[in-house]
């Protein structure tokens, strides 16, 4: 069985990490062999702020970039969201991202890659958590804390997570692995049904 994975990079910001960290979180998932994987930049997908005349609900999107990320979002089987945290809060861009849709997101699990500080990213994870959850996603409570993301850059700018990291981020994936197999036969037999 064929699993998409789409790591979603949260920030949009001019200057940011978003895109390192999730290179090595690409790098790592790779490794697993367990998905086949997109990296997804919100920088990139450009939305604008959420401007469908149509609730969500009823995916009936009039605008170009409503109907690509659809289209994105729909192909996935399991996410991973790697955010920074702004003011003990997701990225406005993320969060803007997410409420863009609605039955996409629905019946797939996420986990959460934060970075920052000396709380690393927790206190947005757990927002951002909470806002998937309500779409029905399997938000994992399994999820990858970098704090003080700066000390992990070398030089060439490339991420070194240090053994704590990588043990979550096996742990993660692994969690998030079950999680798709069992939600993708979950919604193949609704569909059937």
């Amino acid at each position: 069985m064929a699993l998409q994975l789409k790591i979603i990079i949260a920030s949009t910001r001019p200057g940011r990490v978003g895109p390192t960290v999730a290179r090595w979180v690409e790098d790592f998932a790779r490794e697993q062999g367990k998905f086949d994987i997109e990296l997804v930049d919100l920088a990139e997908v450009g939305l604008p702020l959420f401007d469908e005349p149509k609730h969500p609900m009823l995916q009936q999107y009039e605008h170009e970039h409503t109907k690509r990320w659809s289209k994105t979002v729909g192909e996935g089987d399991a996410f991973v969201f790697v955010t920074p945290e702004y003011d003990y809060f997701p990225p406005a861009s993320v969060v803007n991202a997410i409420q863009y849709l609605s039955k996409e997101w629905t019946g797939k699990p996420a986990g959460i890659v934060s970075y920052g500080g000396v709380s690393a990213g927790l206190r947005a994870s757990q927002v951002l958590r909470q806002l998937l959850s309500n779409l029905n996603v399997v938000a994992l409570s399994q999820s990858v804390p970098i704090p003080f993301t700066a000390n992990f850059l070398g030089e060439d700018g490339v991420f070194r997570p240090n053994e704590p990291m990588v043990q979550g981020a096996g742990l993660m994936f692994n969690e998030l692995h079950k999680w798709a197999v069992g939600l993708k036969n979950m919604r193949e037999a609704q569909a059937q049904a």
